[in-house]
């Protein structure tokens, strides 16, 4: 046999005995609430994630309605939840603003979420999660994402005030084919989030978002042929408004109905963050995405600022969700 060609073979079996211990590393634990499965609650599951875990750790949920309060520490990373049918798959609590914690705190709006993420390299798919505080509850968070590089497919994130806290400053994000519901602010935070594909859906006249994008920080909130939608005879929503003087938000190929208000943007009753917040848009359509009415002080991206600065790539930098 010819010396390259042993090489050859020796580099294939090499990688293949690579391929199939990094498949035995990963462990796998299924979640179900008729015993059938390793765990009976989510939060059982992921206590059972090594700290300063560094190998995939998948946790399957079978259809159920999970009321849990559930937490991920920053020391269990590379954690993967896929639930099995994402509208029976539901990860629910209704924590509020203003209720008391068991250790007598007073809950706000960064101790009310029913998840949250502190841990890296997170992945889930086919879930629902929510917070049903109900519509007048004040701030309750559905997902709070304080890591970075965090996925999120083919997932419901439901609830009324901010369900979705894109938490982190500096932290990247990518939510794909997601349906997102929520009254005021239901995407909110500093981190830089990706959504593709994704339906945010208005149950109030308010805002869709509330970024508090650092100064620093390039990107803020940039949505990607996403749809807007709204329950009937709501016609005046903002595409968003900024929690910080800086925020940051994109709409770019997206579909925005009529429920959207002509100036499109709100300035949260201080015109100063006219002269810092960062909103803007791209070639979206539908009835909310008429740009003539638009307040002066956001931005129609020109088709060059679009092809050069807004890739997935050149948003998230070096990693690659998809």
């Amino acid at each position: 046999m010819r010396k390259s060609a042993r090489l050859i073979i020796i580099f294939i079996l090499t990688n293949c005995v690579i391929f199939f211990a990094n498949a035995q590393k990963r462990i796998s634990v299924t979640v179900a609430q008729d015993g059938t499965g390793n765990c009976k609650t989510v939060q059982e599951a992921l206590d059972k994630v090594p700290e300063n875990n560094k190998t995939p750790f998948i946790i399957h949920i079978k259809n159920g309605i999970y009321k849990e309060r559930l937490v991920l520490d920053t020391r269990k990373n590379f954690v993967t939840l896929i639930g099995e049918d994402k509208n029976k798959t539901i990860l629910t609590y209704d924590n509020h603003a203003g209720l008391k914690l068991p250790n007598g705190d007073t809950i706000n709006t960064w101790s009310s979420a029913s998840f949250f993420i502190y841990a890296d390299n997170f992945t889930a798919e086919n879930i629902t999660f929510q917070n049903n505080a109900g519509f007048t509850a004040g701030q309750a968070v559905a997902l709070f994402v304080n890591g970075t590089r965090e996925v999120f497919k083919n997932c419901n994130l439901v609830g009324f005030q901010d369900v979705l806290f894109c938490s982190g400053q500096g932290t990247k994000q990518y939510y794909e084919n997601c349906y997102i519901e929520g009254t005021t602010d239901f995407i909110f935070g500093p981190a830089t989030a990706v959504f593709k594909n994704c339906e945010m859906h208005s149950r109030k006249n308010s805002h869709v978002t509330a970024a508090s994008t650092p100064r620093e920080i390039p990107y803020g909130f940039v949505f990607f042929d996403c749809k807007l939608t709204a329950d009937s005879g709501l016609n005046k929503v903002s595409l968003g408004r900024p929690w910080q003087p800086n925020a940051s938000v994109t709409y770019i190929h997206c579909e925005i109905g009529n429920h959207i208000i002509p100036e499109g943007w709100n300035n949260w009753k201080n015109p100063d963050n006219e002269k810092t917040a960062r909103f803007a848009e791209y070639e979206n359509t539908g009835p909310g995405a008429d740009t003539t009415a638009r307040v002066p002080w956001s931005r129609q991206l020109t088709k060059e600022e679009y092809e050069q600065k807004y890739t997935i790539k050149k948003i998230l930098g070096d990693w690659n969700p998809q």
